[in-house]
């Protein structure tokens, strides 16, 4: 009996990880530190900032015959015919920057550091064929959480990581559709098969950080199958250290 290999399927599609939760600028700590008043420390950030969002330039996803619009409001699943299908390669969701607000670097090309209120881009990682499940009721949920779930989005939230930071990390807003990772944008195809594929984004602003203090802070994601593991602290959430100094 021979046994046959998709060229479209990850062949160990049921031992794959639920994805992982990524954020840009990283760096090798998980610590992203800089002064205000001073443009070289920060410069490393916003430079990664914008090389990551160069794919998402409006210029790059003119052609009709790759990119088709799915929509500035969370949608259910695009479903594209399935991985064995004919269809051959799939259209792929546009996602213009200008979704991410202030972060998305059209208007600031500084992404909020230069006031001390800087953006980060978050991206669920790529898994072929997988359909990410929002959550079924608030009871999974934290409280201070609840209020984002709402129907075909995952929501992401933020908040201090130790408890002595309670207070010190003001306002964090949320950028993209509906504030979360959109279904519209799911399943991937994979790199064969949708070879033009956008992830959607999220862009968060720390508004009103205490400066000159190192904080810690986590973001989560949660759905029914978005699930968590102390082997692999980025699945399903990040943590990282933030400090703005002003001195």
């Amino acid at each position: 009996m021979l046994l046959t290999l998709s060229a479209y399927k990850p062949t160990w599609q049921d031992r794959v990880a639920p994805p992982g939760l990524t954020h840009t600028p990283k760096s090798d700590k998980a610590e992203v530190a800089f002064n205000l008043n001073d443009v070289e420390t920060y410069v490393p950030y916003t430079k990664a900032l914008k090389e990551f969002l160069t794919k998402y330039d409006d210029e790059f996803q003119r052609d009709q015959m790759k990119f088709e619009d799915c929509g500035d409001e969370p949608g259910e699943y695009k479903n594209r015919g399935d991985l064995e299908s004919d269809v051959g390669v799939r259209k792929a969701c546009r996602f213009p920057r200008s979704l991410l607000g202030p972060c998305s670097g059209i208007e600031d090309r500084e992404f909020g550091f230069k006031e001390g209120k800087p953006c980060f881009i978050v991206k669920l990682n790529r898994i072929v064929n997988f359909r990410p499940k929002p959550p079924a009721s608030n009871e999974s949920i934290p409280e201070e959480a609840q209020p984002k779930v709402q129907p075909n989005v995952i929501p992401i939230h933020c908040t201090n990581k130790k408890e002595e930071d309670a207070g010190k990390i003001g306002e964090i807003k949320y950028y993209g559709i509906g504030g979360g990772f959109p279904l519209q944008y799911y399943p991937y195809y994979g790199k064969l098969l949708h070879p033009q594929y956008l992830q959607p984004l999220v862009a968060l602003q720390f508004t009103n950080l205490t400066l000159n203090t190192e904080l810690r802070i986590e973001c989560k994601v949660y759905g029914e199958n978005i699930h968590y593991s102390e082997k692999d602290r980025y699945q399903g959430r990040f943590d990282v250290k933030i400090q703005v100094n002003s001195l």
